[in-house]
């Protein structure tokens, strides 16, 4: 893009923050930050993308009513997420490239039936979706000068691994003002067997894949809604100033995707896995993983591994997962919780509903109300969440607001419950208790509440 283009772009991105602006000062209170009451519309969390689904494969259905074309490439694009990518050269033409180092050799090894992954919890547990950022202790956010940016811990025969991942579970104990106590579990990374070379001081910063439902509805919604729920300098003063982020790979957009919201649009964000994760070449990373300093020399799948058409059919795939139905609405015990939600404060970040505008590609998902907890925003979390590492705009306390639809069937789905971003949390009780910076006031609401109390809100939670 030309210079004169960027401008052309940044001065529409500044309009519309201060067209956000005016929207704020219009009415600091409208919209998407009220509760739901409870309804029939509020249970369908994902709008007509919602899909009335409880079991194992509750988070792999695709919307109801796309086009017969729309569901032969979601056909397409499964095929692509689920398979096995290979060491080149194979038979498997167009399925080879994997490595030489990465850590999954799926998308389905970090998103298991398109939900959420876990962190390794004995030595030697790999491709699990768990992957560590590093950085040297003296460049925030810089890529490692030998291990780059990502530590790999696979690789394909002949070569080394970068290192190996374990894991050091702290437990930290305290209690609520009636007098109960409960634990907290922290995951402290180290790295072990380094292969190429000292690793020196670190930053370090452990990430879990999430659940991919709604990715088409999260992506649908403008760069404005976003805009206009953000409070970057805390003008109304109550304490939460979420800020988008603000990515320009090309062209400024707001990032939405990513633990910190650094992607975009889904099409990035399969780019950036695909590159990372497997050492897949694609358009937008044509390089493989490897720095210069490993000199390591391997055989290509291709240039690109992964073409502009196979990027697309697990964009689609990943855009056209519905959002399973919220469980129990109506019943006294979720209502309560919903109530107690709202009354925490927790819906000022969790922002209940949202709009897609009109520029998905699936029209069942333009213009259309969802409920998928979220504002999309970069919020400071506090010291107990923070990694310390900047990723973009992110700073190393700042942290997505994570879509809280699907929470309540992660054990289903995954057999398992470890939440928040790295995966120390073993419940929603934990990931509540661990918020902190901007969500410290919602937080200590929550431990004032009584026992029953607590329970509703959580019982609200698992309903989502």
């Amino acid at each position: 893009m030309s210079a004169s283009g960027m401008m052309t772009v940044w001065i529409a991105l500044a309009a519309a923050l201060a067209e956000a602006d005016v929207a704020r000062s219009i009415d600091a209170t409208a919209g998407a930050a009220r509760p739901l009451a409870a309804s029939a519309d509020a249970a369908r969390l994902g709008g007509p993308a919602t899909v009335d689904a409880t079991g194992p494969h509750a988070f792999s259905l695709p919307i109801l009513g796309i086009s017969r074309e729309d569901r032969r490439a979601f056909s397409v694009g499964n095929s692509f997420f689920r398979d096995n990518w290979v060491v080149a050269p194979a038979s498997a033409a167009g399925r080879d490239g994997l490595g030489p180092l990465f850590n999954a050799n799926s998308c389905s090894a970090c998103h298991p039936d398109d939900g959420r992954g876990r962190p390794p919890l004995t030595m030697g547990e790999l491709g699990l979706g768990a992957v560590l950022f590093v950085s040297p202790r003296d460049a925030d956010g810089a890529p490692h000068p030998v291990y780059g940016a990502q530590i790999q811990d696979q690789a394909i025969p002949g070569v080394a691994p970068e290192a190996a991942l374990a894991l050091d579970e702290r437990i930290e104990r305290g209690g609520y003002p009636d007098g109960s106590g409960y634990e907290l579990a922290r995951l402290v990374p180290r790295l072990e067997h380094p292969a190429y070379g000292p690793l020196g001081a670190l930053r370090m910063s452990l990430r879990i894949g999430p659940q991919l439902i709604g990715g088409g509805l999260l992506e649908a919604v403008d760069d404005t809604t976003i805009l206009a729920l953000a409070d970057p300098d805390d003008r109304d003063g109550d304490g939460i100033s979420g800020r988008a982020h603000i990515v320009s790979p090309s062209v400024p957009r707001v990032g939405r995707f990513g633990w910190k919201a650094s992607q975009p649009t889904l099409d990035a964000q399969v780019m950036a896995a695909l590159a990372a994760d497997m050492g897949i070449t694609n358009p937008a990373h044509p390089r493989e993983i490897p720095t210069d300093a490993q000199a390591i020399d391997a055989p290509s799948g291709g240039e690109p591994e992964a073409d502009s058409h196979k990027v697309a059919r697990i964009a689609h795939y990943c855009r056209v997962l519905a959002v399973p139905a919220q469980r129990g609405a109506g019943t006294p015990e979720v209502e309560r919780g919903r109530s107690l939600f709202a009354d925490a404060g927790c819906a000022k970040c969790h922002v209940p509903t949202l709009r897609s505008g009109e520029s998905s590609p699936i029209e069942l998902l333009r213009g259309v109300e969802f409920h998928a907890y979220t504002d999309l925003l970069l919020h400071d979390m506090g010291e107990g969440l923070a990694d310390d590492r900047r990723d973009g705009d992110a700073n190393g306390r700042e942290w997505r607001t994570p879509p809280l639809w699907g929470i309540g069937l992660i054990e289903t789905v995954n057999g398992h419950t470890r939440l928040l971003h790295d995966g120390r949390a073993r419940s929603i009780e934990e990931a509540v208790l661990w918020h902190g910076g901007e969500a410290q006031q919602a937080r200590d609401r929550f431990t004032a509440m009584t026992a029953a109390d607590r329970a509703a809100l959580i019982a609200f939670l698992k309903s989502l």
